[in-house]
């Protein structure tokens, strides 16, 4: 099953940081509950891991009011071997 890094930003206040907390905290949702903040080390932003079958649904875990802004990335791990091949593919 595809894997997806959601970051999900929102304005650097600090009472815009604790309702974003609070949408998140609220919605019960184990991947929003469990999201990691960087909003103590002036980043102001969610992130968390989901696994799900398309970027839509990715998309749709976050809550309405962040998604327009929602960066959705699609995550890939590599053996060795498969790289290798890639190179010498390209390489010719």
């Amino acid at each position: 099953m595809p894997k997806f890094f959601i970051e999900v930003p929102h304005e650097a206040e600090a009472v815009a940081c604790a309702k974003a907390i609070r949408v998140f905290l609220e919605t019960g949702s184990h991947f929003l509950t469990n999201a990691e903040w960087g909003c103590m080390d002036g980043e102001h932003k969610a992130w968390f891991i989901i696994d799900v079958d398309t970027r839509e649904e990715a998309r749709n875990v976050v809550p309405h009011a962040f998604r327009r802004d929602a960066k959705i990335t699609r995550l890939s791990r590599f053996t060795l071997e498969e790289i290798n091949a890639m190179i010498r593919r390209h390489e010719g």
